[in-house]
């Protein structure tokens, strides 16, 4: 089976913003309000932060509990990994996600800016320059078979697109929220049908799916 570099469960505003404007410590998301973005997720059964009982079930559920499946390493760009600019001032940040990060697997994070390798829990974060495909050549040795998960933000997955190395994506559009600047992924979903197939599938939950695979 060969390693696909996969786009997993990444949200969008309905004009196609990541992440809105002045990002910090405080709002990683800068403008954006992740509680609104990320509820359809939030609300599933398999959520994994989830401590009460129930949650939906369907399709987004599948697609939270899809999140890690078959992922060896995880790619991310710098400004997912913190609000931090320019050479590293301080290397006791280690990341928003605490003393247990969600991703299970090496982490490359991509930097013009190296700093020391560091480990929390299961998850080892690596920071590495060079351009995409060089990033990638290092998460799927890491990976050991299995496929690269490609985690944003929308500029850094914007760099894998137009080097034409992602094989598939999901991107989970919320129709009711409207950022009008920051980190974009597209203007229109339509920019990438020359190269992918799509299904586009709404659900109750308000967010509309849309799930892309190379033609």
């Amino acid at each position: 089976m060969p390693q696909l570099l996969r786009v997993q469960n990444f949200n969008v505003s309905s004009d196609g913003f990541g992440a809105g404007e002045n990002q910090s410590l405080e709002r990683p998301f800068g403008h954006a309000d992740p509680g609104t973005m990320f509820a359809w997720a939030g609300a599933t059964a398999s959520w994994p932060n989830r401590t009460d009982p129930g949650g939906s079930r369907g399709l987004d559920d599948y697609l939270t509990r899809d999140f890690a499946h078959n992922i060896g390493a995880e790619i991310m760009g710098r400004n997912k990994f913190g609000p931090q600019r320019g050479p590293w001032q301080d290397h006791e940040w280690q990341g928003w996600w605490g003393e247990e990060p969600p991703f299970h697997t090496p982490v490359f994070v991509m930097t013009h800016h190296p700093r020391p390798s560091f480990t929390l829990s299961d998850t080892t974060f690596h920071f590495v320059g060079g351009d995409p495909a060089e990033v990638l050549a290092q998460a799927r040795e890491a990976a050991q078979g299995k496929d690269v998960r490609l985690g944003g933000g929308a500029t850094t997955i914007r760099q894998f697109l137009d080097a034409d190395l992602v094989d598939a994506l999901h991107v989970a559009v919320s129709p009711g929220v409207k950022l009008g600047s920051g980190s974009r992924l597209w203007e229109s979903p339509e920019e990438l049908l020359d190269r992918f197939h799509c299904d586009v599938v709404p659900s109750p939950s308000g967010v509309t799916h849309h799930l892309f695979w190379r033609k």
